[in-house]
């Protein structure tokens, strides 16, 4: 088995789905790198472009509580290339520190896929932002198992 992992940051919208308790995610991440230094006063991090391409983002939210929901879709790494996933138990979404933002975490597992994700297994972790006017920002980090 060889051992994928990435860590990008993706922006998109999100809005009403089919039904009430439904939204649905749209985002996208271009090729960056992340840097994380440790310095005396603390921790300081920066996303900085790379060359490459862009992944692509696509969910369906089921909201199950005032701050709980259950989660599955796609992410689209250039063509041909499709991992699905789904929540492992429920996210979390509430208030934030940030009275124009909700914050949130989910853990999702590696369902499978297509291209160089085809027989998939892992987990991603995200945690995200949500504006009022359903803008989305959202840190991955996956740790993807492929043959």
């Amino acid at each position: 088995m060889k051992q994928i992992i990435y860590a990008m940051q993706f922006k998109g919208k999100a809005g009403p789905g089919p039904a009430a308790n439904v939204m649905k995610a749209s985002t996208s991440a271009s090729s960056s790198t992340i840097a994380s230094v440790v310095i005396s006063q603390g921790v300081q991090g920066k996303i900085e472009p790379a060359a490459g391409g862009k992944a692509e983002f696509e969910s369906e939210v089921t909201l199950t509580g005032e701050t709980s929901f259950l989660e599955k879709g796609s992410i689209r790494f250039g063509d041909g290339n499709r991992l699905q996933f789904s929540s492992i138990e429920r996210g979390y979404l509430g208030d934030s520190a940030d009275p124009k933002l909700k914050s949130g975490a989910v853990m999702w597992r590696v369902d499978g896929g297509d291209g160089q994700f085809a027989g998939a297994t892992g987990y991603i972790t995200s945690n995200f932002t949500l504006s009022d006017a359903g803008d989305v920002t959202d840190n991955q980090f996956g740790v993807i198992f492929v043959k």
